[in-house]
């Protein structure tokens, strides 16, 4: 079973990871139980949010706009969504670093993905990302590419 908002907001990656986000998502639910179910919280996110997560307080992000893997489609935020009354809902989220978490964790490393919780200055637990190598200053640099769904993303 999957979650159609994580399809949406996976809809927006970075052309290069998108169906392979789509193949690791279905593929790591199978992995946890009946019950519990991943959300990819945020993927793609204009500069505008990116400053708007900024301004926030308590601090969540040291990245402005621009700074952000996700300004280029290249990241994504994770949540587990847990179905309490078992009638389908999955409305409880929790970020809370427990073993659901860390089998997806697991799984999205093993795959080739850096894990924020891995970060030494800034610990982003839900944070993963595919940069190939690269920065936000390479990335913003690059030519970009209009897609279908009207995001630019850099030319990899």
């Amino acid at each position: 079973m999957h979650d159609k908002l994580t399809i949406e907001r996976i809809e927006k990656a970075h052309p290069l990871i998108r169906e392979e986000l789509k193949q690791y998502y279905l593929e790591v639910n199978k992995k946890l139980p009946k019950g519990v179910r991943l959300r990819f919280s945020h993927v793609f996110r204009t500069n505008e949010e990116q400053d708007d997560l900024y301004a926030k307080r308590p601090k969540v992000t040291n990245a402005k706009g621009g700074q952000s893997i996700h300004n280029y489609g290249l990241a994504f935020d994770i949540v587990i969504l847990f179905d309490k009354d078992g009638n389908g809902t999955f409305e409880t989220a929790s970020w809370i670093v427990d073993r659901y978490f860390m089998i997806v964790v697991d799984y999205f490393k093993s795959h080739g993905y850096e894990h924020g919780g891995d970060w030494k200055n800034f610990k982003d637990y839900p944070h993963f990302q595919k940069s190939f190598g690269r920065t936000w200053r390479d990335l913003i640099a690059l030519p970009k590419l209009k897609d279908d769904n009207g995001i630019e993303y850099p030319i990899l």
